[in-house]
């Protein structure tokens, strides 16, 4: 009999918790609901709310709505979002993530401050390009912040300017600090501030995905495509125990790499909704 364990430690973090709960308590009122992009990397959670009533909009779509409400997800958003929203009459339900709203601050302190400088600090943001969370922190300093995520993207840079780092709060620490290290090793001149902003709930998860692959012969890790986290964390997992498996939902599972295991780890990103993990246990269960 294979014993199969779901992660307890796996799971949202409090900040995507707070964004479902948010469109969760208004779907219950009203039936209907706008979201700024995908609440959560996970197709599945996204398609649950869906037929709940929740609606997924593009930046361009916003621009066309109006008298509407629209919740802002965990990820957060740049201050046009929120200039856009109030010329538009939109209603906001704010669900950004108290540690990215900390670092928007933050960063946002930093810029304008910078301002009265004759030479402003060239800006980088560790992340990725692209990501939700990311736009939300280089919209702070209106566009201007740098967004890098391998060492190599430092080769078209000037070092030589005073500078400051920020990261991404899904990125890993050791990333993050590989990053600080490239950049040391390539500066000339100038000042060099960098601020480790990564969620120490997130970065936390590494030492424990890490414990809880290790104590099982295989593991199924459960993450949407598009989540950075989840990509991290299964990495972890992964370089522990090569029999790791990465899945989105139940037809992604290889049954076949499985049989013969004792035993089962089931975990998955910030981003990965319980009852997946526990609909992925009971087809385990069923099927071998």
């Amino acid at each position: 009999m294979t014993n199969i364990e779901i992660d307890s430690d796996s799971g949202y973090c409090f900040g995507v918790v707070t964004a479902i709960r948010k469109a969760e308590e208004e779907l219950e009122r009203s039936g209907s609901l706008f979201c700024l992009g995908d609440i959560v990397h996970n197709s599945d959670e996204v398609e649950r709310l869906r037929l709940k009533g929740l609606k997924t909009i593009t930046h361009s779509e916003l621009g066309r709505l109006r008298n509407v409400k629209v919740l802002l997800r965990a990820h957060g958003e740049p201050p046009l979002t929120y200039q856009t929203a109030k010329a538009n009459n939109i209603e906001v339900i704010d669900a950004t993530c108290p540690v990215v709203l900390q670092l928007q601050r933050r960063i946002k302190q930093a810029w304008d401050e910078a301002s009265s400088l004759p030479d402003r600090p060239l800006f980088i943001i560790y992340g990725k390009e692209g990501h939700a969370e990311v736009n939300g922190l280089v919209g702070q300093t209106d566009g201007e912040a740098i967004v890098v995520q391998e060492e190599s993207q430092l080769d078209n840079l000037d070092l030589d300017r005073d500078i400051l780092l920020y990261s991404q709060t899904t990125k890993s620490p050791e990333g993050f600090s590989n990053i600080v290290e490239a950049i040391k090793r390539r500066k000339r001149k100038g000042s060099f501030r960098f601020f480790d902003t990564i969620c120490r709930q997130v970065s936390g998860r590494m030492s424990k995905i890490r414990e809880f692959a290790a104590a099982h012969d295989a593991v199924v890790f459960v993450s949407g495509s598009k989540s950075s986290n989840g990509k991290v964390l299964f990495a972890e997992c992964l370089k522990t125990n090569p029999r790791a498996m990465l899945v989105s939902n139940v037809a992604d599972i290889d049954l076949e790499r499985l049989r013969g295991a004792g035993s089962i780890g089931i975990c998955g990103a910030t981003s990965t909704p319980k009852w997946l993990m526990t609909d992925i246990r009971n087809h385990l269960i069923d099927n071998l």
